[in-house]
């Protein structure tokens, strides 16, 4: 019955998907010749050669969301994963759609069509899989297209998945019980599911049962019962997901991903890849160029000042770890004396700090002894929101005193970040910085970045442990 229904619904689904893309392809002809947004020159073709190539079309859509496994059951997926999908498969067959005009050399179809018809496309067969998956998931609440499940393995792995999907009953699965190789545990009820038998009783229950899905949710020390489990399922038509005990091995934004059909689990990464990287550099060059722009007649100012109230260059320039290891050098209006480190060596600004000069305390007060990091910015050695770039000779006894302190260079170093919005900056707890720079790595976002640019400017430059 539950594949009756599978079937069901993924011939539904197709039925959308083939109307979807007949409106797109109808109206994309309409905003091209009879919208007026772009004047026609040639004389307007008649809609029916354009409807001639829906023959070719629906088939054809139909195969490549099929190869790109549009028609599978997608209860743990995203709805992001799946637009993107769409995203990727669309273009692919407007690419060999393209590519099949070329036959009609009778016909020269608009290319300007083309490109309506792909922009639309993906969003309404984007909106149509969105309210289709909805539906589907109102149900599932309901009680109706559920999906049973065992999960082998007793220990945290197994628990977790289970308080995971309470939290999402739009996902019709029904946990019916634990296997184990305890035999101590059988018999006992775990997180409200009871544990059934032994791994190697799997293919009973799964008969008995009637279950749709086996969880293998087995312990790092206890993944070589894996094969044994396997065997023990046979070859009974229940889908298996192996969920790997890896997250204690986790430091920053792991991902699973593929490479010719085999997965890769990545345990570390940087979330800077792609159009992020884009992104993120487009809007430091802007917001950077913006503030040097406006601010030129201020560091002017400050750079009169410097020079007639010390001796001594009016930047200073120090050595700072930026991304992945990288050293680079910060610019600064300079503060101090000149000789400020000749007896003390490196150390870090304290509270009245003899070494300032007699500007230098309220340029360290109002953070303007930044301003010129943002040429920094433009050059591309710092981003305008990041970790604050910390100097080589403090780190390696951060390296050695703080877990995981090395990780916050995963990511470009910035004038401003997560920790320094939320109060640790300058002379403050350097392990609460770590976990805030570590979390923004974690849960970065193009909207996170203008977050903390708008803190950052509502709360202003003044600090108390700015000195």
């Amino acid at each position: 019955m539950l594949k009756k229904h599978s079937k069901f619904f993924e011939s539904v689904l197709l039925l959308a998907d083939w109307l979807a893309l007949s409106g797109a392809w109808i109206l994309a002809y309409y905003l091209r010749f009879y919208s007026g947004i772009i004047p026609v020159y040639k004389g307007i073709p008649p809609l029916k050669i354009y409807l001639t190539l829906l023959i070719f079309m629906i088939p054809l859509w139909g195969i490549v969301f099929r190869i790109f496994g549009l028609y599978r059951p997608r209860r743990v997926s995203t709805r992001l994963s799946e637009v993107a999908d769409i995203g990727k498969a669309s273009t692919f067959a407007t690419l060999i759609l393209i590519s099949l005009t070329f036959l009609f050399r009778q016909y020269e179809f608009s290319r300007l069509t083309f490109f309506y018809f792909w922009l639309m496309n993906i969003i309404s067969l984007s909106l149509t899989r969105i309210l289709f998956r909805e539906f589907l998931r109102f149900l599932r609440q309901k009680g109706y297209n559920q999906r049973y499940a065992l999960i082998i393995g007793t220990e945290n792995l197994g628990q977790d998945l289970v308080k995971k999907l309470r939290k999402h009953p739009e996902l019709g699965i029904q946990i019916s019980g634990f296997l184990t190789n305890d035999l101590n545990c059988i018999g006992n009820t775990l997180q409200g599911i009871r544990v059934l038998g032994k791994h190697s009783d799997v293919r009973a229950f799964v008969v008995k049962l009637g279950i749709d899905i086996v969880f293998i949710a087995l312990p790092f020390n206890a993944h070589n019962q894996l094969r044994e489990v396997l065997d023990c399922i046979g070859d009974e038509m229940v889908s298996i997901m192996v969920l790997p005990d890896l997250f204690e091995f986790i430091t920053l934004r792991g991902s699973v991903s593929e490479f010719e059909g085999m997965p890769l689990i990545s345990l570390r990464d940087t979330p800077l890849y792609g159009w992020n990287i884009i992104v993120k550099r487009l809007l430091d060059i802007g917001f950077a160029s913006i503030v040097l722009i406006c601010t030129s007649p201020l560091i002017g100012i400050i750079s009169f000042l410097i020079k007639i109230t010390s001796h001594g260059p009016v930047f200073f320039k120090q050595e700072r770890m930026g991304m992945d290891g990288k050293i680079f050098n910060m610019i600064k209006f300079r503060t101090m004396d000149v000789n400020a480190e000749v007896t003390s060596g490196p150390v870090w600004a304290r509270r009245d700090d003899p070494r300032r000069t007699k500007i230098g305390k309220l340029l360290r007060k109002t953070s303007l002894d930044e301003l010129p990091q943002f040429y920094n910015v433009v050059r591309g050695d710092m981003s305008i929101v990041g970790p604050r770039p910390e100097r080589p000779v403090f780190i390696e006894n951060f390296r050695n005193a703080i877990p995981k302190y090395m990780l916050r260079h995963k990511m470009k170093a910035g004038i401003t970040g997560w920790a320094q919005v939320s109060g640790w900056r300058g002379n403050t707890s350097v392990e609460k910085r770590i976990e805030y720079d570590l979390y923004y790595i974690e849960n970065w976002s193009l909207h996170f970045d203008l977050k903390i640019i708008w803190l950052t400017l509502w709360n202003g430059f003044i600090n108390k442990h700015a000195y």
